[in-house]
């Protein structure tokens, strides 16, 4: 089948009919601020991933860009049978294609560089539950699609405006996973005998993970590491509470010096100290910031909006001479504006960093994470990772917590609750009994008090719920009196649904 003759997909078809077999279909809200994420089948179908494959094609070279494009698929029941309509849209749209079978998304960036490839269809739900499928984009090493590349593909693809082109290749690389293993792993060992409690969530990074840090010297305690798309125990997320209670639990039964907790698509590595303590991403960042800008003079690292304010008040970076800047919450933002702005390091709250020249690539690996935690704990023999962790400013800091908002509301949702604090703030009125001393408006909100307590709501830029998360440097019930006030407010919007968690 030629792009020439391919139809173009509806937005209105139901599953388990004849049209659902006949014809493309796709639910337009699967395109997001900068991936692309559908429930299967019940929002795409497979001749709607073809028309996918055809549409980033088209884009391509309506960009000027080679059509070559890297593809793989993480470990869930259905991603290789969606990869391989992926697949056929884009050789029918005259791709050449690199498929690299089971791997993780930073597999599918490297084989990027290592096969000299300009783009990337990596097909993951990442941490989603079951039920989910997405795609992740680029056509610009290490880059991965912006706001704008994904309208353009929504338009193309909805649209239909297919263009025909003949002489689509697909050729296989059985062994890119062992490349990237040996990648990751020629460099020498770690100087300090570091044990590991190694939790995959029964995801992909079971296939990888263990054995890289394993090479590199680490006595790996593997928990949950066995490939297993039901997630009998508990979706494969750094940032869920459940998964990090479990790796808690196994780091004080094997008195591991620390455990690392990786994502459904290996591009997150959550931290647990030696204590169990779970440790919220963007703090294991001010700690990797401070051990990476004592090695390089006026380090500049960039954050996301749900990062903690310690990035700019830590005194050991200001010492450093750290400068960082606070950017968009989503992994693609941060990796565009840290590679935009030099910055040696792009840190963002959910586990995404990014490490650029010299200390990598720019995009984001679990694994590479990892290794930057190992390799600060060697750097610092006499301390254990919860010494290091104490060794912080105090502040009392929320998980992040998502309240259900449909796809097509979220948005003008957050613009009313933007209006809402901003008015406040310009009438000198009070939130949890303080002025509003700042408001970063950015990416939703974030409106700073007097004390430095701070509160953020965004609309999440990959499922149907808003963002909220708060922290403060005084005190627990300051960072419960900011919390509450958000969520009395949130509380008046009927379009607001049931959190995912809470404080």
């Amino acid at each position: 089948m030629t792009a020439a003759v391919f139809p173009k997909p509806r937005t209105d078809i139901r599953p388990n009919t004849a049209e659902f077999e006949r014809l493309p279909y796709v639910k337009p809200t699967g395109f997001r601020e900068y991936d692309a994420r559908w429930l299967f089948p019940q929002e795409i179908n497979l001749m709607g991933m073809q028309a996918l494959g055809i549409g980033l094609t088209t884009l391509m070279r309506e960009r000027g860009v080679p059509v070559r494009i890297v593809t793989g698929h993480d470990y869930r029941s259905y991603s290789s049978s969606i990869k391989s309509a992926l697949i056929a849209g884009l050789l029918a749209g005259g791709a050449e294609v690199h498929d690299i079978g089971l791997a993780l998304s930073p597999t599918a960036y490297f084989a990027q560089f290592a096969l000299e490839v300009e783009g990337v269809a990596m097909v993951t739900a990442s941490h989603n539950d079951n039920g989910w499928t997405g795609i992740k984009l680029g056509m610009a090493r290490p880059l991965t699609f912006g706001p704008e590349d994904m309208s353009e593909l929504k338009a193309i693809v909805l649209e239909g405006r297919f263009a025909p082109h003949e002489g689509g290749t697909c050729h296989f690389h059985g062994d890119i996973a062992e490349r990237y293993i040996a990648d990751l792993t020629d460099r020498k060992p770690l100087t300090r005998r570091i044990k590991a409690v190694v939790a995959c969530g029964n995801g992909t990074a079971g296939a990888f993970a263990p054995e890289v840090l394993a090479k590199l010297g680490v006595e790996v305690i593997p928990l949950n590491t066995d490939l297993d798309y039901t997630f009998p125990n508990h979706n494969p997320n750094p940032e869920s509470l459940k998964m990090l209670h479990a790796v808690s639990n196994a780091v004080r039964l094997s008195g591991a010096d620390v455990g690392l907790a990786f994502d459904g698509d290996g591009d997150r590595c959550g931290v647990v100290d030696n204590e169990g303590t779970e440790i919220f991403a963007d703090k294991v960042g001010v700690m990797l910031a401070r051990d990476i800008s004592g090695l390089h003079n006026d380090a500049k690292f960039v954050v996301d909006v749900k990062s903690t304010g310690l990035f700019s008040t830590d005194p050991v970076l200001v010492k450093n001479g750290a400068q960082t800047a606070y950017w968009k919450t989503g992994h693609s933002y941060i990796k565009r504006y840290s590679h935009q702005t030099g910055a040696l390091v792009g840190f963002e709250k959910s586990g995404h960093y990014f490490f650029n020249p010299p200390l990598g690539r720019g995009y984001d690996d679990g694994i590479v994470s990892a290794i930057a935690i190992c390799d600060m704990l060697s750097r610092n023999p006499d301390k254990t990772m919860a010494e290091l962790y104490r060794d912080l400013p105090k502040t009392w800091q929320s998980p992040t917590m998502s309240p259900h908002c449909d796809d097509e509301k979220k948005y003008d949702v957050v613009d009313r609750v933007i209006a809402h604090f901003k008015a406040i703030a310009d009438q000198g009125g009070e939130i949890a009994g303080q002025k509003i001393s700042e408001i970063l408006t950015v990416n939703g909100i974030r409106l700073v008090l007097e004390d430095g307590t701070w509160g953020l709501v965004r609309a999440s830029s990959n499922k149907p719920e808003l963002v909220v998360v708060v922290e403060s440097p005084a005190s627990d019930a300051n960072m419960r009196a900011i919390f509450a006030e958000i969520d009395q407010h949130l509380a008046t919007y009927p379009e607001i649904g049931e959190y995912n968690q809470k404080i």
